[in-house]
């Protein structure tokens, strides 16, 4: 903890940061394959299982948005005391963090149970659909207690400079699940082939290993950290704190769910083959995503460690870095998408009809995507320093307040391509308003 604590203060800013991003680029982009794997796999099923599982996936996004938002509060509250200088309030974030990713555990598994027959009744009638999609929904609901831990660990580790071993173990459950599905969906070795049954199990398999190894890891190796559970009581202090953050953040991950099921409903009256294409997008979406969402995971314990030791000119200097890197990343997101989307969509086993409503919905999304360079990282700036609800405010701008109005409105005047414009619109404009929101911010922070 001393030499990541040093490393924060003293190492030059772009070094530091892709030394602290690169790792978990490479975690996230590992992270998305789990859902990229499956979709692919189910493809060569039909397109009704990919269908199903695209259903499923708000309800997968908001297990893994309370796993990294919650992570994210646990993440924002150690950096902010390593720079303080505050060992002991760390150990009792971490205790308290590991009991309520706990309860989180249980409530997705009443989740699964209950609710998964209600959530898809309200997009399909179709019984295949639906058979599909309550089957891999309740097994990737009910087990999600290893994504939970495994994601919660990872932003932990993060938080105290360890970015290797997160990036290790998403690179193993990964491996794990793509050598199961194929032989769990299709069958092989003495498995019989189990379908859509077969990617879920394959998936958790994946997630419930990598948080296995977390355990083993931390056992031999704490990092300074001490975790103790003797005569535990919840610290009101830290709850409220890891939920000023992690709520906020959790609430941001979960928007994608929200958003998707909203523009399903709209999309379904329109194109059945819109709705799998939408599901296809915010898998391939992370590819581009995923890397900037690295790199703020690596930004943030820089951030936030230098605001608890007053260092606004570092704070500065890692804000207009990040920005550049982010940039970057979308101009050639922005890039493939344009000029290889027929690629991208022939990976899913695209028909004719998805073909040619994919390959012009992808250009216009794709145009959004520079636009998001700043409010993704003013969003990261805003958790990194503990102002969760400055945060939640720019993606509510990006993911909801916007876009949705924007593609009920724009549905009705361009038909299928209107939904596709709110995205860069709603871009355009939550980049404005998150400049001003951060300009404002930073005249408030003392040196």
């Amino acid at each position: 903890m001393n030499k990541s604590k040093n490393v924060m203060e003293s190492k030059p800013i772009l070094s530091l940061l892709l030394t602290m991003s690169v790792p978990p680029i490479i975690s996230m982009l590992i992270q998305s394959m789990y859902n990229i794997v499956d979709s692919i796999f189910v493809a060569q099923i039909g397109e009704k299982a990919l269908t199903a599982v695209s259903l499923i996936f708000p309800l997968q996004n908001m297990v893994s948005a309370v796993a990294i938002g919650f992570g994210v509060g646990l993440n924002s509250c150690i950096a902010i005391n390593l720079g303080a200088k505050n060992n002991e309030k760390i150990n009792r974030a971490v205790s308290n963090g590991i009991i309520l990713t706990l309860i989180h555990g249980i409530i997705f598994i009443l989740v699964g149970m209950f609710l998964t027959k209600p959530f898809l009744r309200m997009f399909t009638n179709d019984p295949e659909i639906f058979k599909w999609g309550y089957e891999y929904g309740v097994i990737v609901m009910c087990c999600s207690i290893g994504i939970l831990y495994q994601l919660v660990l990872e932003k932990m580790y993060q938080a105290i400079g360890s970015m290797i071993i997160p990036m290790v173990l998403q690179i193993v459950g990964c491996i794990i699940n793509i050598v199961l599905d194929p032989i769990f969906i299709f069958g092989g070795f003495g498995i019989p082939s189990m379908g859509v049954v077969g990617a879920a199990i394959a998936t958790v398999i994946g997630q419930m290993s990598a948080f296995i190894i977390y355990v083993i890891i931390f056992r031999k190796n704490n990092h300074g950290i001490i975790v103790s559970f003797k005569g535990f009581k919840f610290d009101k202090e830290i709850v409220k704190s890891l939920y000023s953050v992690g709520l906020p953040s959790s609430i941001m991950m979960a928007l994608p769910s929200v958003l998707v099921s909203v523009l399903n409903g709209i999309l379904v009256t329109l194109s059945q083959s819109a709705v799998a294409f939408l599901g296809i997008y915010f898998k391939l979406q992370t590819f581009v995503y995923m890397p900037a969402n690295g790199l703020l995971q690596g930004m943030r314990p820089i951030i936030g460690y230098n605001y608890g030791a007053k260092e606004k000119e570092r704070m500065l200097k890692t804000i207009k870095t990040s920005i550049a890197v982010v940039i970057m990343i979308m101009i050639l997101g922005s890039c493939i998408s344009i000029f290889f989307p027929s690629y991208i969509l022939k990976m899913f086993n695209a028909e004719s009809e998805l073909m040619a409503l994919g390959i012009p919905a992808l250009k216009i999304i794709s145009t959004g995507f520079i636009f998001s360079a700043i409010p993704i990282v003013f969003s990261g700036v805003f958790e990194g320093i503990g102002d969760g609800m400055r945060s939640l405010t720019i993606t509510l701008l990006r993911q909801l307040i916007i876009i949705i109005p924007a593609a009920m409105i724009l549905a009705k005047v361009f038909g299928i391509n209107g939904v596709w414009i709110s995205f860069p619109l709603s871009e355009f404009v939550a980049m404005i308003i998150s400049i001003v929101l951060m300009k404002v911010k930073l005249r408030t922070i003392e040196v």
